[in-house]
């Protein structure tokens, strides 16, 4: 049993902590530039690998061999939430940040280099899939470091808003790799952008890596963490002995993780059907432009970027689950109509699909970086947000466009498509309703009696 302690004074909501604007800045450019570094190869799957590393396939099968190489990058995620969960509770969130940038520009520059299968044959797509093994790895310590190293510098009232910068990194960093695919298929023929043009956006991940580095390696370390660090010290020269942060969430955790798991299912398969999906079904279902849908995304994820705050510091007013929940409900009933839109060929209307996606999309993913902050203790928090996380990224986004794709070609219609979409809404609307409320939850602990950490979930003042 913990032992609970009274909960910090929130700072007044006006004031921003000391640093603070500094790490959400390093947090934001961070993690923009590792989901730029991901969401590049998934445009590349859906436009351009299944012809350069699976030239002999039909266009749709190509296609879903391309979307399995990307998959498999998933299948790195959990492993690397372990790990860097692990070592990011032990020793810090900075170090591993770093570590993890690093790891994921290198393998995004040199896919950049991969020589296609009419030079390699079969070597091509296997050094393809291990650089994404690579990148999954990364990532899978990525999104717990840096959401947490923002919820561990700011406030109660606040943490919603303040945590949901980092998540602005995915539709930032989508935005960017789809931006410049989406120049250099402007300003390119077709058969120069297949022989060499694709890979300049993947090149220019080096300079943008070097710059994220310079950035992240000036934030200061989590206090709390610091203070989390210094307890455990104290106890193990006491002669206590403390629980791997694993085991620590296995044991006091395990609902909490199955609630992350579960509230990620309509929030990653939506995702990757709305912004990767979208642009095999477009061009090789019907047959438009590769422009028109690239053009699409990057209309919807501009609008997406402006949206997380706010529904981060809505989250911070209402609840976390609320928002959330408003999220997967939407996103059950847009997949009808999602693809009854695009359905019709018409800009517009594609553009209007994949932004009202994007904004119930927005409405879960932006109170989601403090919802799962505040589910888990200090000594366990990387570990347990990044093992919630990731492995639900497995069952969900990792399949989702392959699914998609297998079901397009097998039934020719999109129907199955937006029912897979719709029953992942379900379990997401089923997982919240057994969590509970965070909203206002202090990230000070109490120290259970084995010496593990265990949070403090008493609620602060609410926001007037």
């Amino acid at each position: 049993m913990a032992t609970e302690t009274a909960p910090e004074q929130a700072a007044p909501a006006s004031s921003i902590p000391r640093g603070l604007a500094k790490v959400v800045g390093a947090s934001l450019i961070g993690t923009t530039i590792e989901w730029y570094d991901y969401f590049l190869y998934g445009s590349a799957a859906a436009l351009v690998f299944g012809k350069v590393f699976f030239p002999t396939a039909d266009p749709l099968t190509g296609t879903l061999l391309s979307f399995l190489t990307y998959a498999i990058g998933f299948a790195a995620r959990p492993i690397g939430a372990l790990v860097f969960g692990h070592y990011g509770d032990r020793i810090g969130r900075k170090k591993l940040l770093v570590i993890s940038l690093l790891m994921m520009g290198v393998a995004t520059t040199l896919i950049g280099c991969v020589p296609g299968y009419a030079t390699l044959g079969i070597t091509a797509p296997i050094l393809l899939t291990t650089l994404r093994v690579i990148q999954g790895f990364a990532l899978g310590g990525e999104w717990g470091g840096a959401v947490l190293l923002v919820s561990e510098h700011g406030d109660a009232r606040r943490r919603g808003f303040w945590a949901s910068w980092p998540q602005g990194g995915a539709p930032l960093g989508n935005l960017l790799a789809v931006g410049i695919l989406s120049l250099m298929t402007t300003i390119q023929p077709d058969a120069a952008f297949l022989a060499w043009g694709w890979r300049v956006p993947f090149l220019l991940s080096a300079l943008l890596v070097g710059i994220g580095l310079w950035i992240r390696l000036g934030v200061d370390e989590s206090p709390l963490f610091k203070e989390a660090r210094r307890r455990a010290e104290a106890r193990a020269a006491a002669g206590e002995k403390e629980q791997p942060p694993l085991l620590a969430v296995l044991r006091h955790h395990w609902r909490d993780v199955l609630v992350a798991i579960g509230a990620r299912m309509a929030e990653n398969i939506c995702y990757y059907v709305i912004v990767t999906f979208v642009l095999t079904y477009c061009v090789e279902h019907l047959k438009l432009e590769k422009q028109t849908a690239l053009n699409a995304v990057l209309i919807g994820s501009a609008i997406q970027f402006c949206l997380i705050p706010a529904f981060g510091a809505l989250s911070d007013r209402v609840g976390r689950k609320p928002v959330y929940l408003v999220g997967a409900v939407g996103t059950g009933l847009w997949a009808w109509a999602f693809f009854a839109l695009l359905d019709t060929r018409s800009f517009p209307a594609l553009t209007l699909a994949v932004t009202v996606g994007l904004v119930f999309h927005s409405a879960m993913y932006a109170p989601q970086a403090a919802f799962f902050s505040e589910l888990f203790g200090t000594r366990m928090r990387f570990s347990g947000a990044s093992i919630g996380a990731q492995f639900a990224s497995v069952a969900a986004g990792a399949p989702a466009p392959l699914i998609a794709v297998a079901l397009l070609k097998s039934y020719g219609t999109s129907t199955p498509i937006s029912v897979y979409v719709s029953l992942a809404a379900v379990v997401t609307v089923v997982a919240l309703l057994f969590a509970r409320e965070t909203r206002g939850s202090e990230l000070t602990e109490a120290e259970a009696t084995d010496g593990t950490d265990v949070a403090v979930t008493e609620p602060a003042p609410a926001t007037p």
